[in-house]
Formats: C-alpha cells, sequence, structure tokens
C-alpha cells in the first residue's frame, strides 16, 4: 500500500512539499487550510480543519512557511507528524531531522547537526556540520550556516544569508537576505547587511 500524507497549508509552500512527498512516492491524501481558494490543489481536495478527522490515520506535515502560524497550528491540532526530504538533498546519517521537518531540493544538511520539529531548510540551503536548530526555524533558499551555529526557535534565515562559524542565534530572529552575520544575535532581532547590524526588535 502507497504510503500517504496530508499537507495543512493549500499555498505555494504546499505545492512544493507536494513535489517532495511525490518524489519519495508518497501520496498527498489532502491538503487542509483555513480558508480555502477553491476546493482543489493540483488536482488534490482541499478540505476545511473541521474535516480532519476522516484523515487521523493519515501522517501530517504544516505546509506553512510562516513560522508563527506553523506554531500555532502544530499545538492545535492532534495528529502524527512525519518529516519530508527530498531525494536530492544530502543528509549526513550522523545528524537528526525531528517531525514535522521538510528537506527541500538540493539542500545538505552535515554530520551531528540536529534540526528540531516543523523546520523548513529550504531549496539549495547548507547547514554545516555541529549546529543546533530549534523547533519552527525556516532556513531560505542558499543561505548557508556554518559548522558549530546555534539558531534559536522561530528564526528565519532570509535567502543567500550566511552565518559564520561558533555564532549563536537566539529565538524568533529575522536575518535579511544575503546579510552575512559575524557575531551572536540577541533573541527578537531584526539584522540585515555585511555584517550585520541589528535594525529593531520584533514585538
Amino acid at each position: 500500500m502507497k504510503n500517504k500524507v496530508c499537507l495543512y497549508g493549500a499555498s505555494g509552500h504546499g505545492k512544493v512539499i507536494k513535489d517532495i512527498a511525490e518524489s519519495n512516492n508518497i501520496e498527498v491524501a489532502a491538503f487542509i487550510d483555513d480558508e480555502p481558494k477553491s476546493d482543489t490543489l493540483h488536482e488534490i481536495q482541499i478540505i476545511k480543519p473541521s474535516e480532519i478527522e476522516s484523515f487521523v490515520k493519515e501522517s501530517f506535515v504544516i505546509s506553512i512557511g510562516n513560522n508563527e502560524i506553523r506554531k500555532r497550528v502544530s499545538e492545535s491540532i492532534k495528529v502524527n507528524f512525519t518529516s519530508l526530504v527530498d531525494k536530492t538533498a544530502i543528509i549526513s546519517k550522523f545528524s537528526s531531522i525531528n517531525e514535522g521537518t521538510v528537506v527541500m531540493p538540493s539542500a545538505v544538511v552535515n554530520s551531528d547537526t540536529n534540526i528540531g520539529k516543523h523546520c523548513i531548510v529550504n531549496t539549495g540551503a547548507v547547514i554545516e556540520h555541529d549546529c543546533i536548530i530549534e523547533d519552527y526555524v525556516h532556513i531560505s533558499p542558499n543561505a548557508t550556516i556554518t559548522g558549530g551555529v546555534s539558531i534559536g526557535e522561530g528564526t528565519h534565515v532570509g535567502t543567500g544569508a550566511i552565518v559564520i562559524p561558533g555564532v549563536n542565534i537566539g529565538s524568533w530572529v529575522t536575518i535579511g537576505a544575503g546579510a552575512v552575520i559575524i557575531k551572536d544575535v540577541p533573541d527578537n532581532a531584526v539584522i540585515v547587511g555585511n555584517p550585520g547590524k541589528v535594525i529593531k526588535y520584533n514585538k
């Protein structure tokens, strides 16, 4: 019997995760969305959260890019979450990927790195050895996290950003696209530029 998964979030991000599931010969049984714009997405039915009970035997992935919303959804539904890793990604056998996390095409996760729950390692991102990535983090396309970096819950690392070795990044930080992070970053900071500078703090 073919494995199945349900995706919570019928959006562009959901389309990409659908492709990842199918690359692993996993069928998408349904999309779930609070405010569906149509009845189907890529010919797959979209249901409302009230209808989840019909699919409780399936595994789920939250296909929502926003870290805060992904956390809220994960805490509000009682289902079995699974991780999805695209076949073209390179994952060290000495690393760990926790439930709900998605690793997208051509991403790399190297040795002794731990990636938490409901994270996104986006297309072409590189996470080097001995990193700790906490829950609900989003590493955007082509970002590079070098060795020994820690990243706190809910942080968003922008497209093409670079974090040098040994840096500690707090929780719910926003790192701008192309930023180069050369020193520790406090919780809730918004940091941009090369070298990265804090310009404000998230509420």
